[in-house]
This record gives C-alpha cells, sequence and structure tokens, in this order.
C-alpha cells in the first residue's frame, strides 16, 4: 500500500478538524454518544476526502471518443456561430475528400 502524501495528510486532517468542530458547535451535542458518533463520522469524512485527493483528475481535452481523431466534422467543440469550431462548412462535410478539387 502506498504512503500517503503530504496533501493528502493535509487535506484529510484539516477535513477531520473542521467537520469535528462544525458539527459540534451546530447540533449542540454534549453526551458522549453524541461526540463518539460525531468524530467518527468526521475521521470517517477525512479518509473519504484524502482517499480522492489522490486519484488522477481526468482531463477533459483528451476524450476517448475523440482521443487521435482528426476526422474535423465530427469536432463537438462549438463556436458562437453554432457550428463546430475549425470544421469546414456545412457544403465542404457533404463532399467525400476523394473528390474535392
Amino acid at each position: 500500500m502506498p504512503r500517503p502524501t503530504a496533501a493528502q495528510l493535509a487535506y484529510g486532517s484539516a477535513t477531520v478538524v473542521l467537520a469535528t468542530l462544525s458539527m459540534l458547535l451546530l447540533s449542540g451535542v454534549t453526551s458522549v454518544v453524541g461526540i463518539a458518533v460525531i468524530a467518527l463520522v468526521a475521521l470517517c469524512l477525512g479518509v473519504l476526502v484524502s482517499v480522492k485527493a489522490a486519484e488522477p483528475r481526468r482531463s477533459t481535452a483528451a476524450h476517448p471518443v475523440s482521443a487521435g481523431r482528426t476526422d474535423h466534422a465530427t469536432t463537438s467543440v462549438s463556436s458562437s456561430s453554432g457550428r463546430a469550431a475549425g470544421s469546414p462548412s456545412a457544403a465542404e462535410t457533404r463532399i467525400p475528400a476523394s473528390l474535392r478539387r
């Protein structure tokens, strides 16, 4: 199992402390059982945050469907005019590339 990074420890610890304080202040719990439940929930939340901080972010630029594709007619990025940015006009997309002059 890999060791947690400094960022994971910082995010997780901050989450546990802030979640515990905010839940204790907002709930007004004074019993030992209530405090223990809040501490356990905050600990679980801190672990969840630190695990999620370790996941690599998915890039929106390299979409799996369009990765490596050079066909400009299927580009899904559209400009303000409504047609795909950088794509040929509608008339050019209907004519196969082999028949264009």
